[in-house]
């Protein structure tokens, strides 16, 4: 059984970043890619320092979920907005909001090592050309002051009840999900701690699931058909 599978609402979402979009570079396409698939897409990797593409080659350019990966950040999402004549789209985490998942309670050191992992909103949106103004809010939140001119938006991507792409996150309403092994293997954060420091954790929500610590705390989630966290969609353009 697959646990990261493409959600269907964030590939819509990217779909929507993408606009008109025929040509696309996706950057770190991996087993899972949120790459609109009735489109024209070329894969690149990630850990390359410069893209093999002259520039404003494409109509647009996206990397979902791989901005850990890029040995220089900066440099990667410059590349980016080299090749792409149209938006650049960045699905990525919040690394501020993930300390706000309710996980933090009983896996810190898992939500912590996942946050480090992840630069924040106005990092990002700096990389791309931008400056954030008044932090990531939830909705459509205009980035000015880009030496290139253009804008960078963030666009807050809610996490449907039924979400199939295995992060943490993804299981806010059923939290019995994180305690199968095999849920947790399949979410890299969980690799980012010691053995000894999962189990503590993984017990630590057992046992307030057992005593109904967790539903008297959180069990209002159970019935919310998505969550507000920390999956955000930035989307850069070039001036008109």
């Amino acid at each position: 059984m697959s646990y990261r599978r493409v959600e269907p609402s964030f590939a819509r979402a990217v779909a929507t970043a993408l606009g008109d979009a025929r040509t696309v570079l996706d950057l770190g396409a991996g087993p899972l890619s949120y790459a609109p698939t009735d489109r024209e897409v070329t894969t690149a990797d990630p850990t390359a320092g410069h893209l093999p593409f002259p520039d404003v080659s494409f109509d647009a350019a996206l990397t979902t979920f791989t901005l850990p990966d890029l040995p220089d950040f900066d440099r990667g999402l410059a590349e980016l907005r080299r090749v792409a004549r149209g938006p650049v789209v960045v699905l990525t985490r919040d690394p501020g909001r993930l300390q706000d998942s309710w996980l933090a309670e009983y896996a810190p050191e898992v939500v912590a090592a996942e946050a480090r992992r992840h630069p924040s909103v106005d990092r990002v949106a700096e990389a791309l050309g931008g400056a954030a103004l008044g932090g990531a809010a939830v909705g459509r939140a205009p980035i000015g002051g880009a030496p290139i001119g253009g804008a960078v938006e963030t666009i807050r991507v809610p996490i449907p009840f039924t979400c199939v792409d295995g992060f943490s996150e993804a299981y806010y309403a059923r939290p019995e999900r994180l305690l199968d092994p095999a849920v947790r293997q399949a979410d890299p954060a969980w690799g980012l701690v010691d053995e000894m420091t999962a189990r503590r954790s993984v017990s630590a929500l057992r046992e307030a699931l057992e005593s109904g610590e967790w539903d008297r705390r959180h069990g209002s989630l159970r019935v919310r058909p998505s969550y507000d966290g920390s999956l955000v969609l930035l989307r850069a353009t070039r001036p008109a």
